[in-house]
């Protein structure tokens, strides 16, 4: 299977969200529905690795550590949301790379917003730039297309 069909449809919707985050300080929930439903369809076709129990873990995983952050005040609704079903798609251990990833497109935005003033900025762009780096520092991508 072409890893770009599976990683295409994903990012898409991570760039619309982004779009929506940056513009409306909202993600639609139709975008999470989204990704949930992309990871669904690649499980149940057998078009990636991950299985049902990796979709499940994921998931959970997802949605607990960004809950977390969530009640601690560092995420918003729809980013615990759209993580969760990021987890759907790329199974735990993935989703634990993409996290890291995160983090540090985060802090980065953090430290932008703190030197203009702001303490509250949107978050959907740093979860892009999460997925884009775990996509392209490994060689995730690079690999399936050129083996």
């Amino acid at each position: 299977m072409n890893m770009l069909v599976v990683i295409l449809p994903l990012l898409l919707l991570l760039v619309i969200a982004t779009v929506c985050d940056l513009r409306h300080r909202e993600v639609p929930d139709w975008i999470s529905a989204g990704v949930l439903l992309w990871g669904i369809v690649l499980t149940g076709l057998g078009l990636h690795s991950v299985g049902w129990l990796g979709l499940l873990w994921g998931v959970l995983v997802g949605f607990v550590l960004s809950a977390t952050v969530f009640y601690l005040g560092g995420l918003g609704g729809a980013d615990v949301k759209l993580i969760a079903a990021m987890g759907a798609v790329l199974g735990p251990v993935a989703l634990l790379f993409v996290l890291f990833w995160m983090a540090l497109a985060g802090g980065v935005l953090a430290l932008v917003a703190a030197a203009q003033g702001q303490r509250d900025f949107a978050y959907v762009p740093a979860i892009t730039a999460g997925f884009v780096a775990y996509m392209v520092y490994p060689g995730e991508v690079w690999r399936h297309l050129f083996p």
